[in-house]
């Protein structure tokens, strides 16, 4: 057998770089490149197998210099969901701190099934020299790091202890990262000794090797009952999730809606599985959804839920899909999302099961009422969508303006990127979808600081798109190192950053929930020791001209407007200020979302809001 001597850390780069992913008869490299930060725990191994591969190495793995762990890992996530989950990037950290800091991005891409690769340091197999700088130690368990804090947020975790150990778990990672229906963070703990630790290897396993995704097609039996249920239907609709897109199944969406007159209701995810502007298509569903689609929700006797996994915002916390004896045929790739809200379990690819379900209810159709009644609704919706857009609000323009300029100057392939705050309820209600990939918005666990490092990801794996990075001063002020990276790698962005001086969403959450926005604006603290004074005199813009990006500001929507089409048109990472007003809301979707009010309270605020929470308390439902 034919060996070749490497460090574990050689052997782990060529091993990446040799993989590949094919689905359709398409193949894609999984791993593109290896973003790292380096200390003791990384640089002696993967450090330094990434600088042989970068110099001098027969497969190389392209090294992202990342300045923040917790934005690599978004990075890579990012990048991950653009390119349908077909490729990813991975991510290298030392030993303590900086994998500690990948915890927050593990948990993102495991929450909205991505797959990522973790690659931190750990600490000496060996013990010969313990306790290390940066190790935990525990009092009942030797064997326990830091990075045991991986386990629960990742899809596979494993720790190569020996050299021995790293072949069986790579192919165990990589079979988790192209897995549709388990992937997302996989984590592999690398002991810093056994990373620089020579050993012989196989030569075999350096060669290319292609992992299949497959489209896994529907029970026949499985698909008989949903077809019986949708046939039944008299006001059915489709919630269509981030599963549609995924799995490029977005023209077979299109198409079985028309041929079965069925509207379709979007989730966060799932959003730009169907153009705006289709009559079928009445927008986002549940808590920050558009009135259009929570009215048919509401009336709905069958929903039909594709590639979703039915989270709170998309249900408004099990109270919009009130029809009595309402039921749910549930397609997903996951048998543990299929099984959700009691419905008929389809478990499958989106694309096969919309293709199969077609065949199965030839010839049938909803009344053509329920068409007319979605074009209606749709329509009325977008007049609305069109006045929020064109308000002038005073003295400082609202949220919804800023959005409305985007949409404008933004083309079709153009993607449009936010993740956490105001920003995603405004969006998902108010952004114009006209293509599947446009719509970016990283709701799964509305991780505030995922912006920026989201549309670093985004443009690497889209070079030929524009990215709109929409982050309020909030999100921004968490995290916006990687505008460096952006500059260095020539990734360019143009990133928006609206200023209301705190929290708008939590704001308003807190004003609902009778806490009068305590604690979400940036103030100074007044005489009364309360944080009630002037707001505070912090400049993100000359924050972003300090890490390389170029800033244009502007005070009023029109100024943004020139300055949005100078942005685009520039080649370079641009980033625009504008100040709005946090009161100024969006039109709202008349749902609700469940946040526990306090029982007892001395503020009448308090008491009010409780009252409002018993009584829509009433409208849940357990959908048995």
């Amino acid at each position: 057998m034919t060996t070749i001597r490497l460090t574990v850390g050689q052997a782990l780069v060529r091993f990446l770089a040799a993989q590949r992913t094919e689905r359709d008869g398409t193949r894609h490299r999984l791993i593109e490149g290896c973003f790292g930060i380096f200390g003791h725990g990384n640089v002696a191994g993967l450090g330094q197998a990434l600088l042989e591969s970068e110099v001098s190495g027969p497969a190389r793995l392209l090294y992202l210099q990342g300045r923040n762990e917790q934005a690599m890992v978004h990075a890579a996530a990012a990048f991950a969901r653009t390119r349908n989950r077909l490729s990813t990037l991975a991510c290298t950290s030392s030993v303590g701190p900086g994998a500690t800091n990948m915890v927050t991005g593990a948990a993102l891409a495991t929450i909205n099934r991505l797959p990522v690769l973790l690659l931190p340091g750990d600490v000496f197999a060996t013990r010969v020299a313990d306790p290390v700088l940066q190790q935990l130690e525990h009092p009942a368990a030797a064997d326990i790091s830091v990075n045991d804090a991986f386990r629960p947020v990742s899809r596979f975790f494993d720790r190569v202890w020996r050299p021995e150990q790293l072949p069986s778990a790579l192919l165990a990672a990589m079979r988790v990262l192209t897995d549709p229906a388990e992937t997302g963070a996989v984590t592999l703990a690398l002991p810093q000794d056994v990373q620089a630790q020579a050993h012989n290897w196989p030569a075999e396993l350096f060669r290319e090797r292609v992992w299949h995704v497959p489209r896994t097609p529907p029970d026949p039996a499985a698909l008989a009952r949903a077809a019986e249920v949708i046939r039944s239907a008299r006001r059915p609709l489709i919630v269509a999730g981030g599963g549609v897109i995924y799995s490029a199944a977005t023209e077979a969406l299109r198409s079985f809606a028309d041929s079965c007159g069925i509207p379709v209701g979007q989730t966060q995810a799932g959003k730009g599985s169907m153009r705006s502007d289709d009559p079928l298509c009445v927008g986002a569903v549940g808590a920050t959804g558009t009135v259009a689609a929570n009215e048919l929700a509401a009336r709905a006797d069958v929903v039909v839920g594709i590639g979703t996994r039915w989270t709170d915002f998309t249900t408004a916390s099990h109270t919009v899909f009130a029809e009595p004896g309402v039921r749910f045929v549930n397609v997903n790739v996951a048998a543990s999302d299929a099984a959700k809200q009691s419905g008929v379990a389809v478990v499958a690819d989106a694309r096969a099961a919309l293709e199969a379900l077609g065949g199965a209810l030839a010839g049938w159709s909803a009344e053509p009422a329920v068409r007319s009644r979605a074009a209606e609704l749709s329509a009325r919706w977008q007049a609305t969508v069109d006045a929020a857009y064109a308000t002038r609000h005073q003295p400082l323009p609202a949220q919804a303006e800023v959005i409305g300029v985007v949409n404008e100057v933004a083309q079709d392939t153009d993607i449009v990127l936010a993740a956490a705050g105001s920003m995603p309820g405004d969006l998902h209600k108010l952004w114009r979808t006209r293509d599947p990939g446009g719509y970016h918005v990283e709701y799964g666990y509305s991780c505030m600081g995922y912006e920026i490092a989201g549309g670093l990801g985004a443009r690497l794996a889209a070079p030929d798109r524009e990215v709109f990075v929409l982050v309020g001063d909030g999100s921004y002020l968490m995290m916006a190192s990687e505008l460096v990276t952006a500059v260095q790698e020539g990734a360019k962005l143009i990133v928006v950053c609206v200023d209301n001086h705190g929290f708008a969403s939590i704001g308003g959450l807190s004003e609902s929930v009778g806490s009068q926005r305590f604690g979400t604006s940036y103030r100074f603290r007044g005489r009364d020791g309360r944080l009630d004074g002037g707001y505070l005199p912090v400049d993100l813009a000359a924050n972003a001209a300090s890490l390389g990006a170029d800033v244009l500001r502007a005070q009023t929507i029109e100024e943004f407007r020139l300055a949005l089409v100078k942005a685009r048109a520039s080649d370079r990472t641009t980033l625009l200020f504008i100040e709005t007003d946090p009161a100024a809301a969006a039109p709202p979707s008349d749902a609700w979302w469940d946040v526990p009010v306090a029982e007892v309270a001395q503020l009448p605020a308090t008491r009010d809001a409780r009252a409002r929470y018993v009584k829509a308390k009433q409208r849940q439902r357990p959908y048995l």
